[in-house]
This record gives C-alpha cells, structure tokens and sequence, in this order.
C-alpha cells in the first residue's frame, strides 16, 4: 500500500499554549477537544503534529521528540524565524520555546538541520531530506571546523549543552596560526549561543564582540555574513546592558 501518513503524538503542559506558539510558526488548528482528554491537531501545509494536554507535566523533563523531513530547511527556518520576529520581536534563541539555526549535522551524513523545542519541551528536529538532496556536505576540515562539527551533535542533536561548551571551550583556548578566521567566527557565534541557552549573557555578549573583533578579507566576510546575521538575532536576545 502507499500514501500512508505518519502523525507524531507529542505531550504537554497546555494545548492553548502549545496552540499559540504554533500559530506563530504558521500553523492552523484542525481539530481541538477538551473532553474527555485535551487534545489538539495542528497543520502547516504537509506538515501536522498532534498534541495531547498531561496535568503536572514539566517541558524540562520531556523525551518527546521527532523528525520533519524537507527539501529546504533554510526556507523553514526562516518562516518561523520571520513568524517570531513578528510575535516577540527576536527569534527566540534560550529558554523553552527556542529555536536553533540551520547547521550542517556529522551524525546526519553532513546534512544539514535544525531544532524546534516547543512550549512542551518537545524537540522537533528538522533535517534535509537525503532523497531530495544529490549532494551532501564534505566532512569538515581544520581544527575548528572539527572541533565546531562534534559541538554541534552534543548541543543540537542531543541537547548537552554543557558538553557543547566545554568543545568549544578547548579549541578556542588553544588558537593556531593555521586556523580559519570564518571558522573561528562561526566558534564564537556559536558558543555565544550555547551561552544564551545557560542565560548566561555576559559569555554571549563577550563571544560576540571576539567575533566582531576578527580580522577577515572580503572573500571571508562574505563567506561569513549568514554567521553574522545570526550573531545579529543573538545580541537582539541579550538584555540592554545597564548605562548605571
């Protein structure tokens, strides 16, 4: 048989909350019930995920998860991203609901991807559909490509964020003549967004001004412009600094 349809049923804390923020990312309520389980349907194109209401559930302690499989994740990524901008005036970046950036995954094949954690701490990995993509990415090359690849898969595929930092942490304290000034900004962005994870903004600003602070030629500004441009929605969700 063919045309089957897989549906994920994810837990949480509200389905009006886990509603709301959907709505935001561009999808619509198809069904809604309260009795006798709370219960939710939502869709955004061929998209659906499905939601059940669990009293006393806590986000921070869910294993619910699963895959979203498309042809353009950077086009994903910014719908969503746009539909944040509008609903909170920042992509949100720490905290449960976040959002991380499209990244290049080693345990994905070097495709790339990206994750969602809604409201009921669910991680809604998206990834490039391998059977719509005739190329994958080459394996990463230099000491901080490497270094930035293996903090990749602990902070965005397995959420250790602890372990993601203390990756980066080494590579960048041990700076080689050799070493990719791009790369380098790409560390830092990074590690400034693993920071903002923690709520740890003095890091996340000081890691952002480091890569500002990186000399680059006209080639390597413009191979690092989309690093920028996320470092710009970092700093957007740093609070203002005190002029006290």
């Amino acid at each position: 048989m063919t045309n089957e349809v897989t549906v994920p049923l994810l837990p949480c804390a509200s389905i009006d909350d886990i509603g709301t923020f959907y709505e935001v990312l561009g999808f619509q309520t198809t069904y809604k019930q309260r009795k006798p389980n709370p219960y939710v349907a939502l869709r955004r194109e061929d998209l659906h995920l499905h939601f059940f209401e669990m009293a006393g559930f806590d986000p921070e302690q869910s294993y619910g998860s699963c895959l979203v499989l498309t042809s353009d994740i950077a086009e994903l990524h910014r719908a969503f991203a746009a539909g944040m901008r509008a609903a909170y005036g920042k992509v949100l970046v720490s905290g449960t609901p976040r959002m991380t950036r499209p990244r290049v995954r080693r345990n994905y094949d070097g495709l790339g991807g990206f994750s969602l954690i809604d409201p009921g701490g669910n991680w809604i990995r998206v990834v490039q559909n391998a059977a719509t993509t005739p190329a994958v990415a080459a394996a990463p090359s230099g000491r901080l490509a490497k270094a930035l690849a293996n903090a990749v898969v602990q902070g965005d595929s397995k959420g250790d964020v602890g372990q993601a930092i203390r990756i980066l942490d080494s590579a960048l304290a041990r700076p080689q003549s050799g070493d990719d000034p791009v790369a380098l900004v790409e560390v830092l962005v990074y590690r400034a967004e693993l920071a903002l994870v923690l709520r740890d903004e003095e890091s996340a600003r000081e890691m952002l001004a480091r890569a500002n602070a990186v000399v680059l030629s006209a080639d390597e500004t413009q191979r690092a412009a989309p690093t920028f441009e996320a470092a710009a929605d970092l700093l957007s969700s740093c609070a203002p600094t005190s002029t006290v």
